[in-house]
């Protein structure tokens, strides 16, 4: 009988144990699901209310992020965040910068000079992708330098306290807007950058807009499919833009 009463209290013991195990673990999970919406939907910034910026913050608003625009002139942003709802704000470069945890500037290229020297201080460690494109006509000797040194560099060079990644600049924005969340394979948007935990928030913004990610490599590598490039253009599957530009992994 002795021993039967230590085997009921022991196994008495190891139910109460895993019963506690299980409520625990249960208790993470739950933790961890509520913690994720709010940790994967960060805000973001967006400079620039444009084709590329409307487009791309748009689809952000729709994926459950709250956008920031911003332009010298907010006002003139109040149709677009109408249209987007109460996820979606405008305001100045500043308050863009202080509410964003990642900011996708999409302004003429020409401007990237005085964003750097206005705004350096709240870029300074800030996630940023750079969809700026340079074109001779618009943007002048900044379109040569980018032609020479790559705009990967250039853009390091006027935003260098941002952690960079190039991202939703190898296409036009018509066709951000036409293939995203797209049945069947997703269309492939190439980045580049050269801090590992950017580019990885970068990815997963690219993901959430509705595109896949393909990364190219380090900032320098954005050459590959800046506009005038054998990389810039294309409507490509993720398996076929890493074919392209010979990315293994």
């Amino acid at each position: 009988m002795a021993c039967d009463r230590r085997a009921l209290l022991r196994a008495g013991a190891l139910g109460a144990g895993m019963l506690t195990l299980t409520l625990a673990f249960a208790g993470n999970t739950r933790a961890q699901e509520s913690k994720k919406p709010q940790e994967s939907k960060i805000p973001v910034a967006v400079i620039g209310g444009g084709n590329i910026g409307g487009t791309v913050g748009g689809l952000w608003v729709k994926a459950g992020h709250p956008v920031m625009f911003a332009s010298r002139h907010p006002e003139d942003l109040k149709p677009l965040v109408d249209k987007l709802g109460p996820l979606a704000k405008a305001g100045t470069v500043e308050q863009a910068l202080a509410f964003g945890d990642a900011v996708l500037i999409a302004v003429p290229y020409k401007a990237y000079p005085e964003i750097g020297k206005a705004y350096g201080g709240l870029l300074k460690d800030k996630i940023v992708l750079d969809a700026g494109n340079a074109t001779k006509a618009r943007d002048g000797d900044l379109a040569t330098e980018a032609e020479s040194a790559g705009i990967g560099a250039t853009s390091a060079k006027y935003l260098g306290s941002a952690r960079l990644v190039r991202a939703f600049n190898a296409a036009n924005y018509r066709l951000f807007a036409q293939n995203a969340h797209r049945s069947g394979a997703p269309m492939a948007v190439p980045i580049a950058g050269d801090d590992r935990q950017a580019v990885g928030v970068a990815a997963s913004l690219v993901r959430d807009a509705g595109f896949e990610p393909v990364v190219v490599g380090g900032l320098d590598a954005a050459k590959k499919f800046q506009m005038g490039s054998p990389g810039f253009g294309h409507d490509a599957t993720a398996q076929e833009a890493r074919k392209a530009f010979g990315v293994t992994e």
